[in-house]
């Protein structure tokens, strides 16, 4: 190895094992990497397994200066692919099984260091999901910027969530107050945050026990955001400027650094153009349907990875989405229904014979930057979103779960680029509001909206915008600073 590749900054990144936070944090690791480092990328076994699966045994392979490790899944759950299946599961292993394997990992990485193999490694760049990183850096002396892949609003909400608990707004007194309106109660006394309510929290509030392990895995979480050298933001100044205003003053060392979609349009591509974090195959066949489209007349439908409904929401969507008579592109994942597989009748196919394609997966960047796009059904997680909103495609919001009320709050009320769509699903909701979204005058104005903050995020993340300049104070004051 040559002098100048033994002064490269090395960076390990690690993302939280679930699709959407390694798609966030692989987009980081391609800019870092435009910027000089050399990448070590972290997967549990699993997900690397299924990367190699969904994109050919050697996709991983063979990127200069961009290489992929792993580490033990942590828990059985992995295995079956279905990782949310116990949440308390996920986050107990995070917190107990992981820090050993991690820290070996980087043994061994400076083993290969010493040997010449690559360069020293000089930085972390943890999910803030896996706060154990932190505990490992300082172990190291090494400096770590904690990633946050969800909204600003997301994590000041979920920042104040044992605050809940302790002015007696939590926990809840009863499971009836899940349904008898309780959960519509607005919390006025959080600075940034105005109309919002409980129900708008992630699932946390619903715990009962203030000493509930994810309570626990919360305030570890902002312990951690504090003990980092820096926290960044998948997010830009333009979007929550309310929200981040506060979070300055919670924590000193945070950046905004997107959103990464409009960061990376606007990057030279270089060898790392193909490489793409997909756990499913993509069905690429889509792309070319919509080439057969009128441009802005398709509805896109996607429920992100972790979504699951019931069959018979299913069917009120799939009735909806017909009786609009709007062309659509849906993405169903074979684990989206609830107890298994789901077969549509042949009524329906026959329906939507002429305007309908259903797909597995699909690489969604390019199916929301395709011109025949024209609004966008979503479970509303940060990813989607904000791809949405780079893409300049306005929205159907049915949040599930995580920060997925809190982003559908922000797109329908504060930004009025979305429409809600009742938890309760019914058909005649849907048809009307697919309607409203592609050809009503409320979906012209948040086409507009939309289109007007798509510039904003533009201006953000090009050259002199304020999320390019703070990656680079990030790298320059933090990643690169000499310890």
């Amino acid at each position: 190895m040559s002098n100048f590749a033994k002064t490269k900054p090395h960076a390990v990144l690690i993302p939280c094992p679930s699709q959407g936070h390694i798609n966030a944090l692989l987009k980081l690791g391609k800019l870092l990497h435009l910027r000089g480092f050399h990448i070590t990328f972290v997967n549990t076994e699993y997900n690397h397994n299924c990367l190699l699966n969904s994109r050919g045994p050697n996709s991983l392979d063979g990127f200069t200066d961009f290489n992929f490790e792993t580490i033990p899944n942590g828990f059985t759950t992995m295995e079956t692919g279905d990782v949310f299946q116990d949440v308390h599961l996920f986050f107990q292993s995070i917190m107990m099984n992981f820090i050993q394997p991690f820290s070996e990992l980087l043994t061994r990485l400076d083993a290969s260091a010493t040997a010449d193999l690559i360069p020293p490694v000089t930085c972390i760049v943890s999910d803030c999901y896996m706060p154990f990183t932190v505990d490992a850096a300082e172990q190291r002396a090494l400096p770590i910027v904690l990633f946050s892949p969800v909204s600003a609003c997301c994590s000041l909400t979920t920042s104040h969530i044992p605050k809940l608990f302790q002015n007696g707004v939590l926990p809840l007194k009863d499971e009836i107050y899940l349904t008898d309106g309780y959960l519509d109660t607005e919390v006025d006394w959080i600075p940034g945050l105005k109309n919002f309510r409980l129900k708008d929290f992630p699932e946390t509030i619903k715990i009962k026990d203030p000493n509930n392990l994810l309570i626990k895995f919360v305030s570890e979480m902002t312990d951690k955001c504090h003990r980092a050298s820096a926290v960044i933001l998948n997010t830009s100044n333009e979007l929550e400027s309310d929200i981040m205003n506060e979070l300055y003053f919670i924590f000193p060392s945070l950046y905004t650094i997107g959103p990464l979609s409009s960061f990376i349009n606007q990057s030279p591509q270089n060898h790392l153009a193909s490489l793409n974090s997909n756990l499913w195959k993509e069905d690429t066949k889509c792309l070319e349907w919509l080439e057969s489209k009128e441009p802005g007349s398709v509805v896109y439908v996607n429920f992100g990875s972790i979504t699951v409904m019931t069959p018979d929401q299913l069917l009120e969507f799939a009735w909806g989405l017909a009786d609009s008579k709007k062309p659509f592109l849906w993405i169903i994942r074979p684990d989206l229904v609830i107890g298994g597989s789901f077969i549509l009748s042949s009524e329906f196919v026959n329906e939507i014979s002429d305007r309908g394609l259903i797909a597995s997966w699909c690489p969604q960047e390019q199916v929301l930057n395709h011109p025949s796009i024209g609004g966008f059904l979503t479970h509303c997680g940060w990813n989607s979103t904000t791809e949405s909103i780079c893409a300049g495609v306005p929205m159907l919001c049915w949040p599930f779960f995580g920060d997925q009320p809190a982003n559908c709050r922000f797109i329908c009320n504060k930004w009025e680029i979305g429409l809600e769509i009742d938890k309760d699903v019914k058909r005649d909701e849907v048809e009307k509001l697919v309607n409203e979204l592609m050809v009503g005058e409320i979906g012209k104005k948040m086409r507009q909206k939309v289109m007007e903050f798509k510039k904003k995020v533009e201006e953000d993340t090009r050259p002199g915008g304020v999320s390019y300049k703070n990656l680079d104070k990030v790298i320059k004051d933090v990643l690169l600073k000499q310890n």
